[in-house]
């Protein structure tokens, strides 16, 4: 967290808790071969189709977060994933905010939906299923 994520009081900005959960997943989907780069391969992008957030505490300036992401449903042109930002002092309240992001996949070129690719697909629904297991 960085001074700027921060108001006057050094509470975290609500806008930042999504960025967070937005970055936490695309570095997850990168770190799988299934992110930004292997879509830009078939010509495409993530596009943020719908954000939910719910704030439970704030975090402050200085405070350590992690942010915890998982892939819900996996769709033939969308991704639902959900998370959670907490403090890492587990003597915190342990929830900052959660939230979820549906993510579907767009044309670069033109901006309209698009497939996902089934090897991006395939990715994703093994992610879901080993947080299902």
């Amino acid at each position: 967290m960085e001074h700027v994520d921060t108001d006057a009081s050094g509470v975290v900005h609500f806008s930042r808790y999504s960025s967070w959960l937005e970055t936490a997943v695309l570095e997850n989907l990168d770190r799988l071969g299934a992110g930004l780069d292997a879509l830009a391969r078939a010509n495409l992008e993530l596009a943020v189709v719908e954000l939910r957030m719910v704030y439970h505490a704030p975090a402050r300036f200085l405070d350590h977060v992690r942010v915890r992401a998982r892939v819900e449903r996996v769709g033939p042109a969308r991704v639902q994933v959900s998370g959670e930002i907490s403090r890492e002092n587990p003597d915190d309240v342990p929830r900052c905010a959660s939230g979820s992001l549906l993510l579907g996949a767009v044309d670069r070129s033109t901006g309209a939906p698009s497939l996902l690719p089934e090897n991006v697909r395939t990715t994703l629904k093994e992610c879901t299923a080993r947080a299902e297991g």
